[in-house]
């Protein structure tokens, strides 16, 4: 069964997370339907944006870590997220996030790869990261130039969960409110009323400095998740968080 559906209206491609029972989480399925379904609005002359939404009450949980030890470790997991990431943010046409559920970790990448993140009343965000021992090194690519410096540190050391009117004041998404379907629709019928060769030609413009950061650091953000998911520390904070327990090094 296909875990990402794709349809388009009205010149906008929507494609749905639809993997619910384990969190929408970036499992290889996930990535992989998703990455074909981007590729597919990218080459369609009459989508002019696309729009990435969810069922469940959350958008992604960030990587599938039962996926990533039957895989016999990181590397492929971390190769996919960032070919991911990379990919919407050079996609020739806008993507809109539409959120209205909890984002965790690689979740908040994707949010950050977007152009526009529209977060409703159910979003909460935690870059959790920290608490397992890892850090948020790829997803800091797409994530830092959208965040102010500030809440960078707090949310990044911390790993706090914050709701979506924080995610907004911080520059994580662009607006959140209680009716953010309204919302869509003002930003769906704007785009409908864009030149295709003016949006592929503005995207760029917005996306120069997530692009620039790709270029310096992918690979050694790549190389540092993978040695952190490698590492005993992180081994630890992950058994623990399947197992729903403390990690030993957490101090209560």
């Amino acid at each position: 069964m296909p875990v990402v559906h794709y349809a388009v209206d009205r010149a906008i491609a929507t494609i749905t997370l639809d993997s619910p029972e384990n969190r929408n989480a970036l499992s290889a399925a996930l990535v992989g339907e998703l990455s074909e379904h981007l590729a597919t609005a990218a080459a369609d002359g009459d989508v002019r944006a696309v729009l990435l939404t969810h069922t469940g009450s959350t958008f992604c949980a960030g990587a599938d870590l039962k996926e990533q030890a039957a895989e016999g470790g990181p590397a492929e997991g971390t190769r996919r997220m960032l070919a991911l990431l990379r990919q919407i943010v050079e996609l020739p046409k806008p993507v809109i996030a539409r959120l209205d559920g909890h984002v965790r970790a690689g979740g908040i990448g994707v949010v950050g790869a977007c152009d526009l993140a529209l977060a409703g009343p159910g979003a909460t965000f935690a870059f959790t990261e920290v608490r397992l021992g890892l850090a948020p090194a790829i997803i800091s690519l797409t994530t830092l130039p959208r965040m102010t410096a500030r809440a960078v540190s707090r949310f990044y050391l911390t790993g706090e969960t914050f709701d979506s009117g924080v995610a907004a004041e911080i520059g994580l998404v662009t607006t959140a409110g209680d009716d953010v379907d309204a919302e869509l629709h003002s930003v769906c019928n704007a785009l409908r009323a864009c030149s295709p060769q003016g949006l592929a030609e503005t995207k760029p413009l917005t996306t120069a400095a997530a692009r620039a950061a790709f270029d310096v650091g992918a690979e050694s953000m790549q190389a540092l998740s993978q040695r952190l998911f490698e590492s005993e520390e992180a081994r630890e904070g992950i058994t623990a968080f399947l197992e729903k327990r403390p990690p030993r090094w957490a101090t209560p």
